[in-house]
């Protein structure tokens, strides 16, 4: 017989297709099933959001940050509103500090959900997505009361938030904090503990720990990989340091540290996480006014600022540069998404191609995050 042999196939993946989580296209290089590398192609989604802020005003920017991550816009929102006040010296009122922090960490719940259970859908479990989606919704309704809306929030302002807490929010909000918890426990027991899903992900998609770092990685992609670093407590802001809670790390549980298995489980935990810091700040929250009184147009002085914030996704910061006008000179948001893309070539070498879909969905990439 003679010698057998095989050749490198240039395939695309997207940039529409449903396992990229958006309009990403990844030219993958591989020989059969064994993927060489997989290399990203970005750009397909870019709006020119940070040069549209140079024709808006300050608050009139605001709804525009939603669409940086659609899935946490909350804490978009409060990136850039964090941003303008750190560059008038506008200093929010304790309370608006609680209902911020309050709007964020539902918002994780909701980003986390989505997450979770799109990666065991993208792997072949599907029913569990529904699962996932059912909590969801439950906590959409309680934004959708809070500030008016289920996915762009356009709720945080220069200065505060828009509205207080609606009557009986709290009574209303504790209760599917319970659910949540509840479901989880079930969701584990269907998933997270299952035996096939965890040698799907188990010793796939490894990145360890100076990769983490030496890539730039940031929130549970960096905290998976062993790294226990997480802003909200190593450099906190707000009112989180009046908070209690754990930053859950990846241990190798289904395997190796740093693999897919271990992204999964850490945003796993950070949903009961963010469950306690809600139901902390309904405790602490003091009363008060929930917007202070800032100027009807906002001109701060020439300069330039930089805030962070520990969103969904991780650090998420914005670049704000003031010419003394009532419009920024220039914005730059800094995003996890865009970043978590840089390490996908590296970790996708000797790969199968169906575990690129589980590399990238436990990643958590967001397209609009990596075009803005």
């Amino acid at each position: 017989m003679t010698e057998f042999k095989t050749q490198e196939m240039t395939l695309n993946m997207g940039p529409q297709h449903p396992s990229t989580h958006g309009v990403i296209r990844f030219i993958v290089k591989s020989d059969g099933e064994v993927m060489d590398r997989a290399i990203p192609d970005v750009g397909y989604l870019h709006r020119s959001i940070e040069k549209i802020s140079e024709a808006m005003t300050y608050n009139g920017f605001m709804p525009w940050t939603d669409r940086v991550d659609y899935l946490a816009a909350m804490n978009c929102n409060v990136a850039y509103a964090m941003a303008v006040e750190k560059l008038t010296g506008i200093q929010p009122t304790k309370r608006a500090e609680y209902l911020r922090v309050i709007a964020q960490e539902l918002n994780r719940i909701i980003s986390h959900l989505l997450a979770v259970g799109s990666l065991a859908m993208d792997v072949g479990a599907y029913t569990p997505f529904l699962h996932t989606l059912r909590e969801r919704e439950a906590i959409n309704t309680l934004m959708e009361e809070l500030c008016g809306q289920r996915l762009t929030y356009n709720y945080a302002r220069i200065g505060g938030v828009i509205y207080d807490l609606p009557d009986g929010f709290v009574q209303k909000t504790l209760p599917v904090l319970d659910r949540v918890e509840r479901a989880l426990n079930e969701f584990n027991r269907l998933v997270t503990d299952n035996k096939i899903f965890l040698k799907r992900l188990g010793g796939v998609g490894v990145i360890s720990r100076e990769e983490a770092i030496d890539y730039n990685l940031v929130g549970p992609n960096l905290r998976g990989s062993g790294v226990k670093w997480d802003l909200r407590r190593d450099e906190p802001y707000s009112v989180y340091p009046e908070l209690d809670f754990e930053v859950p790390v990846g241990c190798g549980e289904a395997g190796v540290l740093g693999d897919c298995y271990d992204r999964y489980i850490v945003r796993v935990k950070e949903i009961t996480e963010a469950c306690k810091i809600v139901r902390q700040c309904f405790e602490k929250m003091p009363a008060g006014d929930h917007m202070v009184k800032t100027p009807k147009k906002i001109r701060p002085p020439k300069g330039e600022v930089y805030t962070r914030v520990e969103s969904t996704r991780g650090d998420l910061g914005v670049y704000l540069v003031s010419d003394g006008s009532d419009k920024p000179y220039r914005l730059k948001f800094r995003t996890s998404s865009f970043t978590a893309m840089s390490i996908i070539e590296k970790v996708s070498h000797g790969l199968m191609i169906a575990d690129l879909i589980a590399l990238i969905a436990s990643l958590d990439i967001v397209a609009p995050e990596i075009d803005r």
